[in-house]
């Protein structure tokens, strides 16, 4: 056997000195993180810290003002087509064409990164049962619930079967039901070989899905474990606010309780 055939496969994403500047403000400084192949990597941080300005960075949405990506081994830079066609995004603040139905989206997306029009039929009508939106699926965008554009968003993002998936607080705005759905449909992709890239503020939800967490504070990574290490010294909850540097509230608003 050729030594090149037991190498194990590049990273799946890898930054070096990764960082965004807007003005004389650092969003994201100096981050350095590697996500290997197939893993389901946490990326975490109170509001603010940086998450969402890094994710635009690594899916192309915001130029780095310094430092460098890699996907898959490879440059990756806002012009990489190919490299973009290898990446799947849910972003949190949705930008949906909400005149468009449910199928019509995932027809118009599918066909942006070249789906051939048998598999956009095929893959819509699986995708749109599994997110219990059959009935809705010629129902205007405009008029979906913040819970039903979550997931036609992430029905769009995995119809060109992406090798990378980017979900920015997927589960917000979802009932137990569907979270529950979309938590087994997840683990069930990374077993399948898929890397996803996750922020959410669900900490309960990263420990059971994730295998390795990252924290993020102030656009500076503090730390970075395999989630087994994290979870031999305590919670996910209270590493992360000892790590961030709050504890819980406990002084009592004052004018609320006060005896009137």
């Amino acid at each position: 056997m050729k030594l090149m055939d037991t190498m194990p496969p590049p990273p799946a994403l890898e930054t070096h000195a990764l960082s965004r500047h807007f003005g004389r403000f650092t969003a994201v400084k100096n981050l350095n993180i590697t996500v290997p192949t197939g893993a389901f990597f946490g990326f975490l941080g109170p509001n603010g810290a940086g998450k969402s300005t890094t994710i635009k960075m690594l899916t192309g949405l915001l130029t780095p003002s310094a430092g460098s990506v890699r996907i898959f081994g490879e440059n990756f830079h806002p012009q990489a087509v190919a490299l973009k066609r290898k990446i799947g995004v849910v972003p949190e603040k949705l930008h949906l064409f909400e005149q468009l139905s449910a199928r019509e989206y995932l027809h118009f997306s599918a066909t942006m990164y070249g789906v051939a029009k048998a598999d956009i039929t095929t893959r819509s009508e699986e995708i749109l049962h599994f997110m219990r939106l059959e009935d809705k699926q010629h129902q205007a965008l405009a008029d979906y619930s913040h819970g039903m554009r979550k997931k036609i968003a992430l029905a769009a993002a995995l119809m060109h079967q992406p090798r990378l998936l980017f979900l920015d607080e997927p589960f917000e705005g979802l009932d137990v039901v569907s979270a529950k759905a979309l938590q087994q449909l997840l683990k069930t992709l990374t077993q399948k070989g898929m890397t996803i890239f996750l922020t959410s503020h669900i900490l309960d939800i990263v420990e059971k899905l994730c295998d390795h967490v990252a924290m993020i504070q102030q656009g500076e990574l503090i730390a970075s474990a395999p989630i087994e290490t994290w979870l031999s010294k305590g919670s996910l909850e209270s590493h992360f606010l000892k790590h961030m540097g709050q504890e819980p509230l406990h002084s009592p608003l004052s004018w609320l309780t006060e005896a009137p």
